[in-house]
């Protein structure tokens, strides 16, 4: 499951001013989201960006995406969201599963971009040392809709009443049987990574989706849910002593508090979904 050699760290630098800002789902095929993507700056030279997925469905997009962002940022950290890894017909790329999710890491490697498979960074600011950690977990379905028990009636109701992530026709799990067999690999992989960490450390964990349900209490349409994270990381936050969890996936930017820990959302989304709001800046971390 994990096959690429993992580098050595880089140094971290001294703590001169910058913060840790965060982004996701930026959506980049969209023409008004390209816009927002062009005018993100740090607002100092020593800022971080995590960016927490969705960046792209197309590699080329993604790669010149996050290109930019590496030249602007004295830090990127990447974890995948669920585009990512779509294979999609119009992208020339025709990795699937897998194969697909290591080819975007050796992209990232190029640019100097921290993946889920490198040596987790720590961050060395007024509210630190903070180790920031990019997690890749994917989903299970277990996020089950109100009135289903099990995968397979959740899903069913999805598929009565329309509401299906294209994630069933564009995200292969190759070489694993399943989606859940991929996110079950992607657990222990990550679990044990985590718990390696010197145990008095605190730490920022970014992924895709939420660690815990509550964020998905909010959706439209509560079948949704299943796609949007598992049940096996609704203690990680307490566990692993997080000071703040960053998810994107759910297109609803909020800040909450669960166990005393603060989540942020931080999605761009679609035009129709923030169009309305502020101008668009990255969220403040730390």
């Amino acid at each position: 499951m994990h096959t690429t050699e993992m580098p050595l760290p880089r140094p971290d630098a001294t703590w001169r001013g910058g913060h840790l800002l965060a982004v996701s789902d930026l959506h980049v095929a969209v023409a008004g989201n390209r816009a927002v993507v062009e005018a993100l700056r740090p607002e100092n030279p020593q800022d971080w960006l995590l960016v927490a997925g969705d960046v792209a469905e197309i590699t080329a997009d993604f790669e010149a995406t996050m290109a930019k962002l590496a030249t602007r940022f004295t830090r990127v950290i990447w974890t995948p969201g669920n585009h990512e890894l779509w294979t999609h017909v119009s992208d020339p790329v025709r990795l699937r599963g897998e194969e697909r999710y290591q080819h975007l890491v050796r992209i990232c490697r190029r640019l100097g971009i921290d993946t889920p498979e490198d040596p987790y960074p720590v961050w060395a600011g007024p509210d630190g040392p903070v180790v920031v950690a990019p997690l890749f977990v994917l989903y299970d379905y277990s996020f089950h809709p109100p009135g289903t028990s099990s995968v397979e009636e959740g899903l069913a109701l999805a598929h009565e009443t329309g509401v299906v992530c294209t994630d069933e026709f564009l995200l292969h799990p190759d070489p694993h049987p399943t989606r859940q067999a991929w996110c079950e690999a992607r657990l222990a992989y990550t679990e044990r990574r985590l718990s390696e960490l010197d145990p008095t450390a605190k730490t920022v964990l970014i992924s895709h989706f939420p660690l815990v349900r509550q964020p998905t209490q909010v959706l439209r349409y509560p079948e949704f849910a299943q796609w949007c994270g598992t049940v096996h990381t609704a203690d990680w936050h307490t566990r692993f002593r997080a000071i703040v969890a960053v998810y994107g996936h759910l297109h609803i930017p909020r800040t909450t508090h669960y166990d005393g820990v603060r989540f942020e959302e931080v999605s761009l989304g679609y035009p129709r979904e923030w169009s309305h709001r502020d101008a668009f800046t990255p969220r403040l971390i730390l």
